[in-house]
């Protein structure tokens, strides 16, 4: 199979590299998942009614997590989210990687962490579904962990993200 070399689309007159099609697919893709993260995180906590009715917000007392891990006790490791369910600890580190994972796919800074971070947030969340009610093993958690790491991979916090500011450029740990 042959491959072809993309044009680049713009050049940068600041020493950025020029920016080809698919550097806009990855940034596009990492600002969108990072909304994905971003998102539930901000229903959770502010409880604006589309996946947390204000009541259950986690400013009103409720717990991010209790929802989720207490529908899992009937699953194959259920027992072990359930016990999890409603902790005080489990909620903050939730929340935390919510936040997290989200802020620095938006800005296109720590992609290598937020991919670590949010591919094991991602497949600790697959798991407390075994067994998956359509799939044998496949469902969106393990597809967007393979685009995180993609993501990561390709670099791609440097197009439409801050990734090409030279702390980030001389910090491989905020890559």
């Amino acid at each position: 199979m042959a491959t072809t070399k993309h044009k680049p689309v713009m050049d940068t007159s600041v020493g950025e590299a020029a920016r080809t099609p698919v550097d806009y697919v990855w940034a596009v893709a990492r600002i969108s998942i990072g909304w994905v993260f971003l998102w539930a995180f901000l229903d959770k906590t502010f409880g604006w009614g589309f996946a947390t009715p204000a009541e259950r917000a986690w400013i009103a007392g409720g717990s991010p997590t209790t929802g989720f891990l207490k529908g899992t006790g009937e699953n194959a490791l259920g027992g072990f989210f359930s016990s999890l369910a409603g902790q005080a600890w489990v909620d903050w580190l939730f929340m935390a990687g919510l936040l997290g994972i989200g802020a620095a796919l938006i800005l296109g800074v720590e992609l290598r962490i937020a991919a670590v971070a949010g591919t094991a947030m991602l497949l600790m969340m697959w798991a407390a579904e075994l067994p998956l009610a359509n799939n044998p093993f496949m469902d969106d958690h393990i597809i967007y962990s393979i685009v995180l790491i993609g993501l990561a991979l390709a670099g791609a916090g440097t197009t439409l993200g801050l990734g090409n500011l030279p702390i980030v450029q001389r910090s491989p740990w905020l890559k």
